[in-house]
């Protein structure tokens, strides 16, 4: 499956949603489109279902160009956010509406005998002949997603799929979502802002900003190699301490950070909480704490530098740490990013 989109929202003030988004998804992978609110992934969805058309570019599954193919022809199956099932169907005729209305024919024992076989693929079996309003929000996300499976779709979207779930549904969901798709292999793509749910789930993450590709990659490519500022603090909490770059090495306070082909001058040096640790002697970052946070698996460092810089960091749970206390931050590991990659 190829992508390359180009997308001019028409509005009073005329705005490029998706600029040259180009994407090779190999058949049968499970892709996440990642990115703040505003930054395409839902007008990527809606074009590839044919929801929404792109003013330049072209749509391949597989060999056949779907650019210009209605989206009832297109052969996809769309999850949206909340459910969108019809409250006056059962759940079975929820699932068998689609392929009542496909163009493909089948008679009414094949009808049933699939929905019968969606429900067990989605744990739902017993319950064909309730209503989404007797079933959990859970449930009616599992009715969509067999919904969209039931016309053997070329791609599956889904659209924020968990979003309108509380957390340990969601947690419970991913879980089962991810079995599906070992069991189906369907080229899945699919929405979210969560980033835990889409490094959890997806085999490449796309990450998007102001409609262009930021950076793209395996959950572990865009977690242990952030190409800029902006993916280093969207996936996750990080400390941001100013420093000044000199022949390969980045200064802050009393830490120093390999920055190999980074220009000198000014730049900054990211750490998440498990990338820096607290020690009552030099070396290190001069900093006091502010507070404690514990937790059940460690504590929460609050701190600031001599220089004012707040920070947050994580120690062990028998760590004796305490408001008040001064010391030194120490830098374990860590990213630098020069004043050109911190403005991207």
């Amino acid at each position: 499956m190829k992508i390359r989109l180009d997308h001019v929202v028409k509005t009073f003030d005329t705005f490029r949603a998706v600029r040259d988004v180009s994407l090779d998804i190999r058949s049968g992978a499970l892709l996440a489109l990642l990115g703040p609110s505003g930054s395409g992934k839902t007008t990527i969805l809606r074009m590839v279902a044919g929801l929404e058309y792109s003013d330049g570019g072209q749509i391949f599954f597989g060999d056949q160009d779907a650019t210009d193919i209605p989206v009832r022809d297109r052969g996809v199956g769309f999850v949206f956010q909340h459910y969108a099932l019809f409250p006056h169907m059962t759940v079975a005729e929820n699932i068998a509406f689609g392929m009542k209305v496909s163009k493909v024919k089948r008679d009414r024992a094949a009808i049933e005998a699939r929905v019968t076989e969606l429900l067990r693929l989605v744990r739902l079996e017993g319950l064909g002949d309730r209503f989404p309003a007797q079933i959990s929000g859970g449930q009616r996300q599992r009715v969509a997603l067999a919904r969209a499976l039931s016309v053997d779709p070329k791609v599956l979207l889904l659209d924020e799929p968990f979003g309108a779930l509380d957390a340990n549904v969601r947690h419970d969901l991913r879980r089962w979502l991810r079995e599906i798709y070992h069991e189906l292999g369907i080229t899945t793509i699919f929405v979210t802002h969560d980033q835990e749910e889409a490094l959890d789930l997806a085999d490449r993450v796309v990450i998007l900003k102001d409609g262009k590709i930021v950076q793209e990659g395996t959950p572990e490519q865009v977690c242990r190699d952030p190409q800029s500022a902006f993916v280093m603090k969207f996936l996750g909490d990080a400390n941001v301490l100013p420093a000044e770059i000199r022949a390969g090495v980045a200064y802050a306070g009393g830490a120093s950070v390999a920055a190999p082909g980074i220009a000198d001058g000014a730049g900054e040096i990211y750490a998440r909480p498990a990338d820096l640790d607290w020690s009552a002697e030099a070396p290190g970052i001069g900093a006091s704490v502010d507070r404690v946070l514990d937790r059940p698996d460690g504590r929460r460092i609050l701190a600031s530098t001599e220089s004012g810089v707040q920070l947050e960091f994580d120690v062990e749970p028998e760590r004796a740490v305490k408001a008040g206390d001064r010391g030194f931050v120490t830098v374990r590991r860590a990213k630098v990013f020069g004043a050109a990659q911190t403005a991207a």
